[in-house]
């Protein structure tokens, strides 16, 4: 019985003891520092252009319940781009939640001014060029690819060498409201064409109405030579 007695006071002194080493884990900040790269490296792979990134180190010292999972992310509002930081949170056995600093840069192609371009201007192939950089030092979005600009109006100067943001981009009309315009009707083995009125602005591709010598509206898309074109 004396025996049976031991056996059991030792049974539950081994367990105290490993209940305590469980307590007493420390969260590794290594795999803190692994899960970031993991996360970040995952997130960015699907960035336009080349992006690289660099995560802050973990503090060493770092004294926190070890977690049986991390879980990483993005803070509300937040964005993997530029300086930044993501958190990383623990739910069981114990509760926590750090912020570890990342760094992420993104070289890619934008459009930039190849010479000074005035507000108000319609920008041509000569006004525009394609140039490399890092595009998370722009706070705005860039126009990516030469097509998007030329034919555009700018909103506000760019000078040499300047990034051409998309928001002062303006897409110039083809047709202004009140415009004499030619409407061109077409279907399968005829064309006819009569002049009539615009009654709003429009791009081209852009479905617009006009109103015809006889007051009849109609509808048509607005072509780049100013007419409007009817398919029947």
């Amino acid at each position: 019985m004396r025996l049976f007695l031991l056996v059991a006071a030792l049974t539950c002194l081994i367990a105290s003891f490993a209940a305590h080493a469980q307590s007493a884990a420390t969260q590794s900040p290594a795999a803190v520092q692994r899960a970031v790269e993991e996360f970040v490296r995952a997130q960015t792979s699907g960035y336009t252009g080349r992006a690289t990134f660099t995560v802050g180190k973990v503090d060493p010292r770092l004294s926190l319940p070890a977690c049986m999972a991390l879980e990483v992310f993005v803070p509300a509002g937040g964005k993997l781009w530029g300086n930044s930081s993501v958190g990383v949170r623990c739910g069981a056995p114990a509760p926590w939640t750090l912020y570890v600093g990342v760094t992420v840069r993104v070289t890619g192609s934008y459009v930039a001014a190849a010479r000074t371009i005035a507000a108000g201007q319609t920008l041509s192939q000569a006004d525009v060029s394609l140039v490399e950089g890092d595009l998370t030092q722009f706070v705005t979005p860039t126009v990516a690819n030469v097509a998007e600009a030329v034919g555009k109006t700018v909103s506000a100067p760019v000078a040499p060498g300047q990034p051409l943001r998309a928001d002062v981009l303006r897409t110039t009309p083809v047709i202004v409201q009140g415009q004499t315009v030619k409407l061109v009707s077409q279907g399968q083995g005829f064309r006819v064409s009569a002049d009539g009125k615009a009654l709003t602005n429009a791009t081209a591709g852009q479905l617009t109405q006009v109103r015809t010598a006889t007051g009849q509206t109609v509808s048509g898309v607005a072509r780049h030579d100013g007419t409007i074109e009817i398919t029947f």
